[in-house]
């Protein structure tokens, strides 16, 4: 077989002479080893290069190099090989085909490059490419090999030739596993698999030239006359081409280097960029998170207060007017407690809706300040601006709504402060409104009010009375219980004693309960007020038992606020184990409304208190809106009608037959009957007639200290019901500058005191 001059054969022909002393230089076959070492080095790194860069037109630059410093690399290793071969015989190279064989190098290493450039190589790819590069490797150094010009000819053994063949596709096949491998990965350990890998390549690729080189036969054809080789410089042309190309290789793996290094930089730029990024986005969403609520996408009171600065310097400056508005939804809590807290967020959400599609434009700040308060500041020109605004804001909450499967009106009650009327900073407004809307609460709710200078005097005064009514708690010197007897009409006889609490202030005289017991209630001293009420009662009961009196009942009151502790019969208990009264002989008192608050619990503690002996009264009987169905549950001794019923006895008839009817009812309950506020014979004889069990009023006498207390007892008892006149007890010929001439009851009803509250009696 014959191929560009070369002849693959088994065997020689019979009329030629073989050479025998073929040799090679040791030096430039290391030489040759070098280069290819440092070709497969590159082309591992330009592999890893091609996996890296992002850009198309980068990843093409560098898949040129690395087929450059490939081809360039094997070329150089087949040239020097060549020159490390020695041979007796002249031996030259033709120009063209080196050249050749040169661009067979060039189109294998490109197509190993762009094989690798791929991001993903099926298995079936690599072994074609591979085979593809082989070949072109094989191909490569055999028509470098055509190119030697000698008086010999060259015979090749077949299978030598072919299993150089197959070191080249194996060689390739390395390659391109390994620079696949490689393409992913640092540190020094990844580096020195790189390097041993480049060693075992540039192994492989110098085994491939040499296997190839001893299949190599020099035959002299018959009567050819063999010329002797001169001396020559092989070793200087070799060292010089692989000092060329090394630093070839070595620039470009420099470059590669170099762009790795930009690369990282570029990288580490962009992520410092990102970083930036998202910091700017992270405070970007903690000024959202820390300036707006997100459940309403309303603005905050922290954003709120920002703007609201911002915008009072502004109307400063411009000497303009700022209205500051307080809205809270009236019974909103109701919503949670009904339907849930996500039914209550959802209200929120369309209720803060309605209150900015109200307002005027982007200029008017709205902001939800927690719960169901909101705030909104406007610029206005006058109050009556203000004003309109608070109405549409009503007149837009009571569109109805939709939630939960129901259809639903809410209301708003709203404080206005305007500035600089009410105040010049922003603390002093939005207390101002907040104490407009306090008002707008007491006044009924779903209403409007401006701030005046009277509610900055109540609050300052009610907050003065807070710290004076806590060290008067505390002490317990100015509080006073003040007691009104209470008559069974069959024995005529005082059988019980309802407990009054007063609050003998020292600057503003005798207060009663309608000054004090809302704070006491707001401010958490209700139970200390109860607890003192109990106590002093109690011990006042066990003094009047050492007098002679000690079949005498007292009756204090609780309120709603009371019937929610749980520790309430556990004080009750407390309170008669220490002063030695007997439970039988404690009556408490509770308003039919505070009843049915919370009907299920209240059940249960009105069992407990039974369950200690103590008597249950409902007090203000028919002003409420209890169920009779409740009221057989109840564990009730007694029931108390209401003062307003007595008033227009005997001039009304509807009132006389509501009092008749309440009168049958209780009974048929197995209730006793208490009727308050009795003040004159006819209401007397009235209550007689339809068998009312007892009367309490000041037909029978005022409310009266402790020490006036046996006196007073003493003379009703002694006289007859049958034909009562207004008593004159010892109250009249008490000393007139003393606190108790002063009480307001004097000539209007009294205020009721118990263990938990106080409350007006009728």
């Amino acid at each position: 077989m014959e191929w560009l001059g070369l002849h693959f054969v088994n065997e020689l022909p019979d009329n030629g002479q073989v050479l025998l002393d073929c040799s090679h230089n040791p030096l430039l076959v290391m030489l040759a080893y070098l280069v290819a070492c440092a070709a497969s080095f590159a082309t591992l790194d330009m592999a890893e290069r091609v996996g890296h860069v992002e850009h198309p037109a980068q990843q093409r630059l560098w898949r040129w190099v690395g087929a450059c410093c490939l081809a360039g690399g094997i070329w150089a290793m087949h040239f020097i090989g060549m020159l490390a071969f020695q041979t007796p015989i002249v031996v030259s190279y033709d120009l063209v085909t080196t050249l050749v064989s040169l661009l067979i190098a060039l189109f294998a290493s490109f197509l190993a490059m762009h094989t690798l450039g791929r991001p993903e190589l099926r298995p079936s790819q690599t072994f074609r490419a591979a085979l593809s590069m082989g070949l072109g490797i094989a191909a490569m150094h055999y028509v470098g090999m055509s190119a030697v010009r000698s008086s010999a000819q060259q015979y090749y053994q077949p299978w030598l030739a072919g299993l150089s063949v197959l070191i080249a596709i194996g060689a390739s096949l390395a390659a391109l596993l390994l620079a696949r491998h490689f393409r992913s990965g640092s540190g020094m350990f990844h580096q020195l698999l790189k390097y041993s890998a480049s060693l075992v390549m540039g192994a492989a690729i110098v085994s491939m030239h040499f296997t190839g080189m001893w299949s190599l036969r020099l035959v002299l054809p018959e009567g050819h006359v063999a010329t002797a080789a001169v001396e020559n410089n092989h070793l200087q042309l070799g060292m010089t081409i692989a000092l060329i190309t090394l630093l070839i290789i070595g620039s470009s793996v420099s470059a590669a280097l170099s762009n790795k290094k930009l690369q990282h930089k570029e990288q580490d730029l962009r992520r410092v960029n990102a970083l930036l990024s998202q910091l700017d986005q992270a405070r970007l969403s903690l000024a959202q998170v820390a300036h707006y609520d997100p459940l309403t996408n309303l603005i905050n009171r922290r954003g709120f207060n920002q703007i609201f600065a911002e915008r009072l310097i502004e109307r400063a400056s411009l000497n303009g007017m700022l209205a500051v508005m307080f809205l809270d939804i009236d019974h909103f809590k109701r919503i949670n407690d009904s339907l849930g807290h996500d039914a209550g967020d959802e209200l929120l959400k369309v209720i803060a809706a309605h209150i900015k599609s109200a307002t005027r434009s982007h200029d008017d700040v709205v902001a939800r300040f927690g719960g169901d308060e909101f705030c909104i500041v406007i610029s206005v020109h006058k109050r009556d601006e203000a004003r309109n605004m608070a109405q549409r804001i009503m007149q837009k909450m009571k569109e109805p709504i939709e939630l939960a499967g129901r259809r639903m009106v809410m209301t708003t009650s709203i404080g206005i402060a305007i500035f600089p009327e009410d105040g010049t900073t922003c603390e002093e407004l939005l207390k101002n409104a907040d104490l407009a809307l306090y008002q707008s609460k007491d006044a009924g709710r779903n209403s409007l009010h401006f701030f005046n200078a009277n509610l900055k005097t109540k609050a300052s005064l009610e907050l003065q009375l807070e710290e004076q009514l806590r060290q008067a708690l505390r002490e317990g010197r100015e509080m006073q219980l003040f007691y009104q007897p209470i008559c069974e009409i069959k024995s005529g006889r005082v059988t019980k004693l309802e407990a009054l609490i007063r609050w003998n202030h020292p600057q503003h005289g005798l207060l009663t309960p309608d000054r004090f017991l809302h704070i006491a209630e707001a401010n958490g001293l209700v139970a200390a007020l109860d607890n003192w009420v109990l106590r002093t009662a109690c011990n006042d009961l066990a003094t009047l038992d050492e007098q002679g009196h000690g079949e005498l009942m007292v009756t204090v009151n609780c309120s709603s606020l009371n019937l929610a502790r749980e520790e309430l019969a556990d004080d009750i208990e407390n309170v008669l184990r220490t002063t030695g009264i007997s439970a039988q002989r404690l009556e408490l008192e509770v308003t039919e409304n505070a009843l049915m608050g919370n009907i299920t619990n209240t059940l249960q503690l009105l069992r407990q208190m039974r369950s200690l002996g103590v008597s249950l009264s409902i007090d203000d009987f028919g002003t409420g809106y209890s169920s009779l169905a409740y009221l057989k549950r109840l564990p009730l001794n007694t029931l108390k009608i209401d003062r307003s019923f007595i008033l227009d006895i005997p001039k009304s008839a509807p009132d006389m037959e509501i009092v008749q009817a309440i009168i049958v009812m209780a009974h048929t309950l197995h209730l006793q009957v208490v009727t308050e506020g009795v003040e004159t014979q006819q209401q007397f004889d009235f209550l007689a007639e339809y068998e009312c069990d007892y009367i309490q009023g000041h037909l029978l006498s005022k409310p009266v200290l402790m020490e006036e207390l046996p006196a007073v007892i003493q003379q009703l008892n002694q006289r007859p019901l049958s034909s009562p006149a207004p008593l004159t007890p010892p109250v009249a010929a008490r000393d007139t500058d003393s606190p108790a001439s002063r009480d307001p009851f004097a000539d209007t009803p009294g205020y009721h005191a118990s263990a938990s509250t106080v409350r007006p009696i009728r």
